[in-house]
């Protein structure tokens, strides 16, 4: 065994140690005290043995993945492995999602009492329910908002509300809406890596974004959708800023670059009115800035679209009637009100790091070792692999800032999931990823028939 793969070894028993560990801990805390409200810390989940009607698909697609994936990512056209790559995403996270059944497991999970779906019919006029929307978020406000309304700006509920207009009303549909919307983001995140790093290392990280543990929490949660949104407008700055010298293009293309960095814009604009934390995306952001500043420098009309497209959706809901940081302060008041100002932060901002471990699979671990190891060599390592790494330590950043924070108390296995992505492709790094990906498949696997989740 070489010293690289023996190295790559240790990092995932240090990883697998520290969920033992945040696992038993947590248990302890939780018999003792009754404070971290989990019952399957330190994840939300219930101890629950079961299969289900998803689980010969998930096998399926487990299977093929493994054993066809990391070859299929090097042959397949570029086009048409992004194609792929969304397909199978989407069955993986419909495939465990079905594991609970299409009702526990898909159409019931975003109409819970905590959901968005619960308050649909209090949109009926959107200008005044966006006006009124700060007077709901406290616990003693009269008709107090769904924790999970409460805890976002409106554009996340705002989203369901506009299915149920169009006629893609209840549970069902928005579940199917979290599911496909919210598997686009490995497309994105492919995307992104080919204009930064290069071709090559896009398509050795694919198999790993199509079959992320994270898929037993991207069906349904909102955050995969969040995630997308997320994801994408990353993409879009990362194709703006990665093209060829100024001097050599096309006007043509010149307009393509101004609108592509005008919907990055747009799109982390809806992201931070979808989740306050997803704010932090713009550390991933000014990473791709500057792996692109030759670019930006070149054409610096490039940073006035960027910024042209930010201010559109602030705009919009400012002149409707919703201050962002008048709801952020009183959200703030509420989550120190509910179970968020009880749970222990001494416990959390550890063992959210295991839940991170959860989300990203075992692989992830070396795959960051190897990231950090290119950092440390990257006078001597290709300029592909270098600004990869400066991506994912990004990535890594946002995700630590999140921690420390200490909103993040728990949960942070579906809150992450816009975070999480962007680690994936530190598994390019790897070596023998068929045996590595094998892992990820077996954890997701274990985690979705042994647990029932939910949030």
């Amino acid at each position: 065994m070489t010293r690289p793969l023996l190295r790559d070894l240790y990092a995932a028993l240090a990883a697998a140690l520290l969920v033992t560990v945040a696992v038993l801990a947590g248990r302890h805390i939780q018999d003792s005290h009754h404070t971290l409200f989990v019952k399957w810390p330190p994840v939300l989940a219930t101890w629950y043995p079961h299969v289900g009607p998803g689980t010969p698909a998930a096998l399926l697609v487990a299977a093929a993945v493994v054993a066809y994936g990391p070859a299929l990512a090097l042959r397949l056209p570029w086009r048409a492995l992004l194609a792929t790559a969304w397909a199978t995403a989407t069955a993986w996270i419909a495939s465990l999602a079905l594991v609970d059944g299409w009702q526990r497991g898909i159409a019931g999970r975003l109409a819970t009492r905590h959901e968005y779906l619960q308050v649909i019919d209090r949109f009926d006029d959107i200008p005044a329910g966006l006006r009124d929307f700060t007077h709901h978020i406290l616990l003693e406000s009269p008709d107090n908002w769904p924790a999970h309304v409460a805890g976002h700006p409106p554009a996340a509920t705002l989203t369901f509300v506009l299915l149920d207009r169009i006629g893609l009303r209840g549970g069902g549909w928005a579940g199917v809406w979290c599911v496909a919307v919210g598997a686009t983001a490995c497309v994105a995140v492919l995307v992104a890596v080919r204009a930064l790093a290069g071709e090559s290392l896009a398509r050795r990280a694919a198999p790993f974004l199509v079959l992320a543990p994270a898929a037993v929490w991207m069906g349904t949660s909102a955050d995969a959708y969040f995630a997308a949104v997320a994801s994408w407008a990353v993409a879009l700055l990362a194709l703006a800023v990665s093209g060829r010298p100024a001097t050599g293009v096309p006007p043509l293309e010149r307009s393509r670059e101004w609108g592509r960095a005008a919907a990055a814009g747009l799109l982390f604009g809806l992201t931070c009115y979808l989740s306050y934390g997803l704010t932090l995306v713009a550390l991933i952001g000014a990473a791709v800035l500057l792996l692109g500043r030759r670019r930006v420098r070149e054409r610096p009309v490039l940073l006035v679209a960027l910024l042209a497209g930010l201010a559109v959706v602030p705009a919009a809901f400012t002149l409707a009637g919703f201050d962002w940081w008048e709801a952020y302060r009183l959200l703030v008041t509420r989550y120190h009100q509910g179970v968020g100002g009880i749970r222990p932060y001494g416990y959390w901002v550890w063992a959210n790091l295991a839940c991170a471990v959860l989300i990203t699979g075992l692989a992830t671990a070396p795959g960051l070792r190897r990231t950090g190891a290119v950092l440390l060599r990257r006078r001597t390592e290709p300029p592909g692999h270098v600004r990869l790494a400066l991506l994912v330590s990004a990535a890594l950043l946002a995700l630590l800032v999140a921690d420390l924070s200490g909103m993040s108390k728990a949960e942070t296995e579906r809150i992450w999931l816009p975070f999480a992505v962007w680690l994936l492709p530190a598994c390019a790094f790897l070596t023998r990823p068929r045996a590595w990906l094998a892992t990820q498949a077996v954890l997701a696997l274990l985690l979705n028939h042994l647990l029932l989740t939910g949030w």
